[in-house]
């Protein structure tokens, strides 16, 4: 493991400078300060923790609410807190705003300059450059619905979306439907092509019509219900899976302005399991995320790649919740004439 002394004869310093620029002091230039931020991360530096020192997790958020009770991210942090902090760990929340991202270009930079020895990272798109950083990062990270191959320092946590959609696909073929569609989101979120491609897998396992045609990937809402939407019923499916609750809602509001009946002519299913899904008209079927126990056992993910253990995936059971928002295959599709 490097020292403070390797970095001070690699740059040419005092051992006394690069001891202030590890620590935040206020009389180093900014520039000094990043060199030798960015020579102790390639040196694979470590900072000791002092007697007194509370080890620190960071959770970075990056649009996904969390502020208040419903929130997808509320539960999560919750949970992670509840097993951190007992531990006698701190638990600090950043937003990936633009100005933090500005500022802060490294990921090793910044947890080494901030003394955290652990991440947990919500929402992260594909696009990400930190997510681009992780591929060789040595600062542990858990991330939530990403997954980063060949890096010993960071974990895949979320719920099975194979199984998940096998349960759908089950529970709807169940119901008679033979024809079963797929609206996704944003084609920049790993979760979502990891939930296209096992939705189309579940198809295949109960025998069901797989055509690429009965599914869809839109960056917008507006062209997932103007565009996507009216292609899936031309291709006459009788139920809809949806990649989240809250696209899901948003399709039973427009379903309700086109005179489409939910369940007797269109069954519709979310994915999350918010709050919402027991208030929807009709209240809705979905898969439901302990947001709870994800939060645990990120911690638990989190604190095992701090002590070197090296946990590649972990992943927790899915449940489908079975509301009003499905039912019986109807005599026929929706007869609609659109374009």
């Amino acid at each position: 493991m490097a020292t403070i002394d390797d970095i001070a004869k690699k740059l040419h310093v005092s051992k006394g400078t690069v001891s202030k620029a590890l620590n935040g002091a206020p009389d180093i230039g900014e520039t000094m300060r990043k060199s030798i931020l960015e020579a102790a991360v390639e040196m694979g530096y470590t900072k000791p923790l002092r007697r007194n020192d509370s080890p620190q997790f960071c959770i970075f958020v990056d649009g996904m609410k969390y502020e208040k009770p419903g929130d997808f991210g509320y539960d999560i942090i919750i949970g992670f807190r509840k097993m951190a902090e007992p531990a006698g760990c701190k638990v600090v929340l950043q937003q990936l705003d633009t100005q933090f991202r500005e500022e802060n270009p490294s990921y090793d930079g910044f947890m080494l300059e901030h003394n955290f020895i652990g991440a947990l990272f919500l929402d992260l798109h594909l696009s990400d450059p930190w997510l681009n950083q992780l591929h060789t990062s040595r600062t542990p990270a858990v991330l939530l619905d990403n997954y980063v191959k060949q890096n010993p320092t960071t974990t895949y946590i979320g719920t099975d979306n194979n199984e998940a959609m096998y349960l759908v696909v089950e529970h709807l073929k169940n119901l008679g439907h033979q024809k079963i569609g797929y609206l996704s989101g944003t084609p920049n979120a790993y979760v979502n092509r990891e939930r296209y491609d096992a939705f189309f897998r579940a198809l295949q396992q109960h025998g069901l019509p797989a055509n690429i045609k009965q599914g869809s990937k839109s960056e917008l809402l507006i062209e997932n219900l103007r565009t996507d939407f009216p292609r899936l019923l031309n291709e006459g499916v009788t139920a809809i899976m949806c990649s989240h609750d809250l696209l899901a809602n948003a399709l039973m509001i427009h379903c309700h302005d086109l005179g489409i009946r939910i369940p007797e002519d269109l069954s519709i299913v979310g994915f999350d399991d918010l709050p919402i899904c027991d208030y929807t008209i009709p209240p809705m079927t979905t898969i439901r995320q302990d947001r709870s126990q994800i939060g645990k056992s990120a911690y638990y993910a989190l604190s095992s790649l701090a002590n070197g253990i090296c946990i590649s995936t972990l992943l927790l059971h899915p449940k489908l919740i079975c509301r009003q928002s499905t039912g019986r295959v109807p005599p026929h599709p929706p007869a609609l004439d659109f374009p």
